[in-house]
């Protein structure tokens, strides 16, 4: 699935000469310094974002960041879903997203108003939502889950309580399977983690018959049966630098392998390739919308701005602290 071609917000001062390079890094902090701004980005953008970013983490580390940072500005390097969380949290910060196009496959695959008509067609349900979700559709949900602490947020849940799982249907099914749960879950699915190949993956474990295989929970099933560790991507780096396994086969994007060469070097980090291309890697489209050049332009112009309308960030607040509590309540 790629980006649509949604347009770029136009922002002053592009028209300046790009510095370039490590320049264009020194720029960029230089920036930060003069408006009080923190950068944060996702484990799943470029290497070169992650190194100039303040924070680099995974969806809960950058919503748990988010809300105690003392920063005027965010500058979210990920992507939409992001922002708005982060603007939800600290609704009188300036939020910014160097590229409004960098949306999420998975969000999109569960339209707020379509969601809604499903939560009401089950009235003795609670609501679970993964943070890869609009605002408007955290604002129908009862609590928000990231894949760090869905099976804790779900096992908090009584044993006897109907549950409501959205959007991603692996990963629900993978939370179902591991807690004995039948939560009705929503039809989607993420781009990057619905592509990568059984076939593929299995040819890669003979040939690195010692590796150990990383597991992403928004894989297919068949795909989590191959793995030696199935969690988040903050969960899978603790895996790599803890285990005395030397050679890993990676499944989820790709931009995770920056990280863990750089906390594990002397260790082999191994992409699993998608069925359907010939790369050797699998990356999301939206993610590597965002680059340094944009960085440096929406922190000049501080611009495009992420809002959030505000009777949806007040009803999208309460899910989202919600998971922040139980989180911290569990030492997630």
């Amino acid at each position: 699935m790629k980006p649509k071609n949604t347009p770029t917000t136009s922002l002053p001062n592009a028209e300046k000469v790009m510095p370039q390079g490590e320049e264009l890094k020194k720029a960029i902090r230089n920036l930060c310094r003069e408006k009080n701004a923190v950068i944060m980005a996702h484990y799943y953008t470029e290497a070169d974002v992650q190194e100039v970013a303040d924070f680099v983490g995974d969806s809960l580390a950058l919503a748990q960041q988010a809300a105690k940072t003392e920063a005027d500005i965010i500058v979210m390097c990920g992507v939409h879903f992001m922002g708005e969380t982060n603007k939800i949290l600290c609704p009188q910060k300036k939020v910014l997203l160097p590229d409004p196009a960098a949306t999420c496959s998975l969000a999109e695959s569960c339209p707020a108003d379509k969601f809604a008509e499903f939560v009401k067609q089950h009235p003795d349900h609670k609501v679970i939502s993964y943070v890869n979700t609009s605002a408007a559709t955290k604002a129908v949900t009862d609590v928000v889950v990231t894949s760090s602490n869905a099976r804790q947020i779900v096992e908090s849940f009584p044993e006897d309580q109907p549950l409501i799982f959205g959007p991603d249907r692996n990963l629900g099914g993978y939370i179902n399977s591991i807690t004995g749960r039948n939560m009705l879950l929503w039809d989607g699915a993420c781009h990057v983690h619905e592509r990568f190949s059984v076939v593929k993956l299995v040819e890669l474990k003979k040939q690195y018959p010692q590796a150990k295989v990383l597991v992403h929970p928004e894989c297919k099933g068949a795909i989590v049966k191959l793995a030696d560790k199935v969690g988040s991507t903050a969960a899978l780096l603790r895996y790599a630098i803890d285990s005395e396994a030397d050679t890993f086969l990676v499944v989820t994007e790709s931009g995770i392998l920056h990280e863990m060469q750089k906390k594990a070097p002397g260790k082999q980090f191994i992409p699993v390739p998608p069925e359907d291309s010939a790369c050797a890697c699998n990356e999301c489209n939206y993610m590597r919308l965002v680059t340094l050049e944009k960085v440096y332009r929406c922190l000049q112009a501080e611009a495009p701005e992420v809002e959030v309308p505000a009777d949806i960030a007040e009803a999208a607040l309460r899910p989202i602290q919600a998971m922040l509590e139980i989180s911290e309540r569990l030492g997630l």
